[in-house]
C-alpha cells in the first residue's frame, strides 16, 4: 500500500472569511477555498489523490503571503502561482482557460466555452466551473450568466460579488475602459 501523499495547508483570514489553501511538496496550489465548504473540497483532494495528509505549515511555499498580496490589492500575483489539479481533461481546459479571463473581467458561461472551442458546451462548462478546487487562484468568479447576473459561486454570492468588486477597484484601467 502506497504511503500517503502529503499536502501543507495554511489558513488565511480575509474580509470575507477564512481561507484555506493547501499546496503539494513543489509548492503549487491544489485547493484554495473557504472555510466554511463543510470540507467539500478536501473531500474532492481525497478522491483524486487517495489517502492523503494534511500538514499544517505556515506560508507553505510562500502562497499564504500571495494570497494576502491579493486581498491587498496586487491583483495580477495570482498570474505568478503555480496551481495543479486533478480533475477530467475537459475540466482541466476549462481551468486553464479561466486562468486567461484578466483581473477586473467576467466572461459568460458562452463566452468561455467559445473560448474553449466548444461554442454549445456552456452548461458543460458550467459544471466544470463549479467544480474548480483552486478558487480566486483559477478565477471562476469571475464567470456570469449570459444577462450579467451573478450565478453560482462555491463560497456563495455575497463572497463572489465582493471579489469582483475587489478586482473592479483594483485593475489597471486600459486605454479602452478594460483591465490591462
Amino acid at each position: 500500500m502506497p504511503e500517503p501523499r502529503t499536502f501543507f495547508l495554511d489558513k488565511l483570514r480575509t474580509p470575507i472569511g477564512e481561507l484555506k489553501i493547501v499546496s503539494d511538496e513543489r509548492g503549487a496550489l491544489r485547493l484554495v477555498g473557504w472555510d466554511d465548504e463543510n470540507g467539500r473540497y478536501i473531500g474532492m483532494l481525497k478522491r483524486w489523490h487517495g489517502d492523503i495528509t494534511l500538514e499544517a505549515k505556515e506560508n507553505a511555499g510562500g502562497r499564504t503571503r500571495a494570497m494576502q498580496d491579493y486581498f491587498d490589492g496586487d491583483l495580477h500575483v495570482l498570474d505568478t502561482l503555480p496551481v495543479a489539479s486533478a480533475g477530467t481533461p475537459f475540466q482541466k481546459t476549462v481551468w486553464k482557460a479561466l486562468r486567461r479571463i484578466p483581473a477586473g473581467e467576467t466572461w459568460s458561461y458562452g463566452q468561455l466555452a467559445k473560448h474553449i472551442g466548444d461554442p454549445t458546451a456552456s452548461r458543460a462548462v458550467g459544471l466544470a466551473n463549479g467544480s474548480n478546487p483552486i478558487g480566486i487562484v483559477v478565477p471562476c468568479h469571475r464567470v456570469i450568466g449570459a444577462n450579467g447576473t451573478l450565478t453560482g459561486y462555491g463560497g456563495g454570492l455575497p463572497r463572489k460579488k465582493w471579489l469582483l468588486e475587489h478586482e473592479a477597484k483594483h485593475a489597471p484601467v486600459g486605454l479602452f475602459g478594460k483591465a490591462s
